[in-house]
Order: structure tokens, then sequence, then C-alpha cells
């Protein structure tokens, strides 16, 4: 998963480029940014060359022009003087930035198709009191939808001082819970963590249905998030058919297991930890088992950002692993995204401005269309992810889209 519950990873990218971007932001305006209408381009009719006076009519009233909030974590606040960007606060500029850069193109790319929007753009800070403060600012109670802010406690902040709200509130990176908010106007574009373990669940049930699976912990409660919800999919798909073994491994120790495991049939090893260390000891105790039993291993979606992983080893111990924003450069449609977003920003494209333009592309187009809170009924192929939504009693809309990919020639390829 390219995003996280708490602070998203950065990317690199060009950081002069970000400061001088930033400071013509901060020049402009403090905290909040101008207003940018799109607006499509309209030929001039023809003129008639029938004299006859057409008898008046009473025209439709002008589409209303949706306006769109975007609140980002620029942190115009570190270009006072005096002040200065620390390396936390740069990366989630950076992050800003690309997301706002591919949000801004796919209204642009929809200007072109006739629609038309009024974008707004704020200043969070990835600041909770900022946040909160948001909440009662006049334009952004009346705008059409409202776009972050981008991490968990500062969505919390806007939408706990949001009251009465009628319009959709976006989470667009964080895959955190929508019961972390409980706000049934929250749309949360990247699919949370259950949702991962149920798509892992219905592939082991659905290609390979085990009689048991064997899972290794290291003991640390953040793999509880992961692992209930697996063990509660595995139990409902398999109709506890599936016994579920838990292993807490100490120092790669793995002989407990050995009398329990098959030399005809695959060997499930579902994995949901994300320490090196632990990782390093415990993958290789696999390997030595691997010539004598089938193993497959279900690794945690986290794993596709650990470098510290070989791509040989996970191949060899057969390994697949669940993903909501794999991104295939090689693929047409993004090439020709990659080139237009250069040509367009002289920089190139991070994953988070993928994800802007992807999301802005969908949500900007049922936000026009009047679909906005039925996104359930349209599904989405974008860049870096399909949109596949659910509306939950009190939690609002979730992406549930999720695939499964599989090591094979060195690299990550899609099975499911």
């Amino acid at each position: 998963m390219t995003s996280v519950v708490n602070r998203l990873q950065p990317l690199s990218g060009n950081r002069w480029f970000i400061f001088l971007f930033i400071a013509l932001l901060g020049a402009a305006c403090s905290p909040k940014l101008q207003p940018v209408a799109v607006r499509p381009v309209h030929k001039e009719p023809e003129k008639s060359t029938n004299k006859a006076q057409p008898e008046k009519e009473n025209k439709p009233a002008a589409p209303k022009t949706p306006t769109i909030a975007l609140l980002l974590p620029f942190g115009l606040d570190h270009l006072a003087p005096g002040a200065s960007y620390t390396s936390s606060s740069l990366h989630e500029a950076d992050i800003a930035l690309g997301y706002y850069q591919g949000f801004k193109l796919a209204l642009d790319s929809l200007a072109g198709q006739g629609y038309n929007y009024k974008l707004m753009v704020y200043d969070t800070r990835g600041d909770k009191a900022q946040a909160h403060s948001f909440a009662n600012n006049p334009a952004i109670r009346a705008s059409d939808m409202v776009v972050g802010p981008v991490f968990p406690d500062d969505i919390k902040a806007f939408t706990g001082n949001f009251t009465s709200m009628r319009q959709p509130v976006v989470s667009p990176l964080s895959p955190a819970s929508p019961s972390t908010y409980k706000n049934q106007q929250v749309i949360t574009m990247i699919p949370p963590l259950e949702y991962h373990a149920w798509a892992a669940a219905k592939y082991i049930k659905e290609k390979i249905n085990p009689e048991k699976v064997f899972v290794l912990r290291s003991g640390f409660n953040e793999e509880n998030e992961y692992l209930i919800p697996l063990k509660k999919a595995i139990d409902s798909l398999g109709k506890k058919h599936i016994k579920i073994i838990t292993l807490t491994v100490i120092h790669g120790q793995l002989n407990a297991l050995l009398p329990q495991l098959t030399t005809t049939g695959t060997n499930v090893f579902i994995v949901p930890a994300t320490d090196q260390h632990f990782l390093s000891i415990t993958l290789r105790a696999l390997d030595s088992l691997h010539n004598a039993y089938p193993i497959t291993v279900f690794g945690h979606p986290n794993w596709v950002n650990l470098s510290f992983l070989k791509a040989e080893l996970l191949q060899r111990l057969d390994t697949y692993i669940t993903s909501s924003d794999r991104i295939n450069y090689k693929a047409d449609n993004v090439v020709a995204f990659m080139r237009r977003y250069r040509e367009t920003y002289h920089s190139e494209a991070t994953a988070f401005a993928i994800k802007g333009f992807d999301e802005g592309m969908y949500l900007g187009r049922q936000l026009s269309e009047g679909n906005i809170k039925n996104l359930a009924q349209t599904d989405f192929s974008g860049l870096h992810n399909d949109f596949k939504f659910e509306k939950k009693t009190g939690l609002g809309l979730i992406n549930t889209h999720v695939s499964v990919y599989k090591y094979a020639n060195f690299e990550l390829k899609k099975v499911e």
C-alpha cells in the first residue's frame, strides 16, 4: 500500500521546484490559496441566415458550477520570516503539491469535455487545529465537495467540527478505517486494511482451499489490525472448515510446526509482520523448509514498500501480496499521462500526482453529473487503481477494490 494510516510516506521529487511553487503560493495568499476557475472553451455559434425572428422562449438556467474545496498540507507557515521547512514538513508539502497538480490536471481534462468547476485550495499545514478551524470557514461550508484533509487525525478534527454538513468529505490518501471518523458523509478512496484481509482470504479459499493455514506472528499488537479481519474472513468464507494455527515465532524457530506440515499439499503461511529484523530471520527459516515442504506465503500489504525484501526470495516462497494502488508505468495510458504531466508542470509525476489525477477525474465527473452520493452505482478504472464503492451505514462510502499479486519473473504480477 503506498498510503499509510498515519503520516504518509514521501516519494522523491524536485525539492527546488517545490520551494519555488510553494513560495509563489505563499506570496499570493496565506493560508488560503486563490480560487481557480476551470472553464471549457466554447465556440461561438454560427450566425443564422434566417431573418425571421424566433418566438421568445424561456431559456433554462445555466447549470450550476460545482465548487470543490481542496485541503492539503502545503505548510506555507514554514515560509514565514525565521521559519523553515523540516524534513517531515517538506515531505508533506511534496505530497500536497503532487496531489494538487494531478487533481488540477484532471479538472482541466474534464473542462475540455465541457464540464466546469471552481476549485478553492486551502493549506491545512498538517495541523489538527488548523483542520478543525477550517470546518467553520463559510466558503468551505458552502462548497459542494471537500477533498481532504490528508491525515487521519486531521480528517477526524475536521469532520468532528463539521456538524450538519450536507456535502461529502473525501479522504483522498489514507487507508484508515472509516470507523475512525464515524461520519456517513466521508468518502474513503484508499481501501482500508480489512479489505486487503478479505481479498487474501477469498483467494486462499477459492484458489487453494487448504485444510489449515499457519499464522506466523512477531508479537507486536499492530498486527491485529490485519489479522483480526483476516481470521474473520477465513472463518466466514471457509465456513470454519479451514483450521487457523497461530505461532509467535522467536528467532526463526519453526520446529513446533513441522509435525503439522504436509509434503503433498500446499502449506499456507500468513505473515502479518513488517519489522525488518523479524522478517529477515523468519523468511530465511521458511526458505530452509521450501525444498521439503510446498510453501505459499501471504504477506502484509505494506511489503510492497519494503526494499529489504528480495524478489528472488519471495518468488521461491511463492509469495502473494494484496495491493490497491499498483501502477503499471509501461501501460499506454500511464505513459500518456506522464508525458502530459511533464509538459504541463516540467517535473515528473509522483504516485500521489497519479492518485490525484484518478480521483479528480472520477469525483469531478460524478459531482457534475449529480452522482457524488451514489458512487456505489458507478465503478471506475484508473491509472493506479479501480474504484468500487460500498455504502456502509454510519461510515459513508468506501472503496473496496483490492487486487492480489504474485511474485513471478522477479516482480509482482496481478493474479486476481
